[in-house]
């Protein structure tokens, strides 16, 4: 009788596998047409507005935008300036999470040294990160490594705190059980650590990209010979509205696919460790 019970009940949940997965994809589907619909209505509102309510020389036209993205993706300068923007965030991005994650793990694993540095951390942090763009000008000069630099800043601060904290949190009962069982350093590392740091590290890199794009931009503003920031910076002094929308249109794509980067990352590594069915139990 309970084995008949146990096989009706995977039947079951066999035949609302598919239902179910079914119904993600239609809410899925519901949801990115809901995103066209709004982006088409705010394009339209934008394309009849501009003129008689909002002054186009401010705003232009959607189809003045358009066709200035055309041209500056057409043009070989158009490239050079994404190319040029791309590695200096990308740069910035990844050197600042080492960092970042290296100082956390550091100050978070030796008390001491975690008491005596974090204050001045937390000092230097509270510095606008734009406010040292011209002091890193001086360091590296107006090519890339300066972009670079300020794109440093302000990401390992971020990862910094997430894996200090991370470590500072740590279930001390959990660490004492797994030495108790005889465990040494690496399986409190693996069966610990890892899946203590993992949430609030992945949560670190989607915080930080934005803002590594930020400051490379505001880099690229105060001082630059290309990039998408200068293109921005040169559109903006001329008053070229269409110029100004078509850039800021390249740097709204370049921030979704770095997105789209760290979130399938992000569900990748809690897969492959074992807690991506945690965190949907969790939401």
């Amino acid at each position: 009788m309970v084995t008949a019970t146990r096989s009706a009940e995977r039947a079951t949940e066999a035949a609302a596998g598919p239902r179910r997965q079914g119904e993600r994809w239609r809410g899925t589907a519901a949801v990115v047409l809901l995103r066209v619909a709004v982006i088409v209505l705010a394009g339209v509102l934008w394309q009849v507005l501009s003129g008689p309510v909002l002054p186009e020389y401010a705003v232009s036209k959607p189809t003045d935008v358009v066709d200035a993205l055309w041209t500056y993706l057409q043009s070989a300068q158009g490239w050079a300036d994404i190319k040029t923007t791309s590695i200096e965030i990308l740069a910035g991005f990844g050197i600042g999470v080492a960092l970042g994650t290296a100082a956390g793990l550091l100050l978070g694993s030796f008390r001491l040294a975690g008491q005596v540095l974090e204050p001045l951390i937390a000092a230097v942090n509270g510095i606008p990160k734009i406010a040292l763009a011209p002091l890193f000008l001086l360091f590296f000069g107006i090519g890339i490594w300066s972009k670079i630099a300020i794109a440093v800043t302000g990401v390992a601060f971020v990862v910094f705190y997430n894996i200090y904290l991370g470590l500072r949190l740590r279930q001390r009962e959990l660490v004492e059980i797994v030495q108790v069982m005889g465990g040494r350093r690496h399986h409190v590392l693996g069966y610990v650590t890892v899946p203590t740091l993992a949430a609030p590290f992945f949560a670190a890199l989607k915080t930080s990209g934005p803002l590594a794009i930020l400051g490379v931009i505001g880099a690229e503003f105060i001082a630059s010979a290309e990039g998408v920031g200068h293109e921005l910076f040169v559109a903006a002094s001329n008053l070229d509205a269409p110029n100004e929308f078509a850039g800021l249109i390249v740097l709204v794509v370049m921030t979704l696919i770095l997105n789209g980067i760290l979130s399938r990352l992000d569900a990748y590594a809690l897969k492959r460790l074992g807690l991506a069915g945690r965190r949907r139990r969790k939401g």
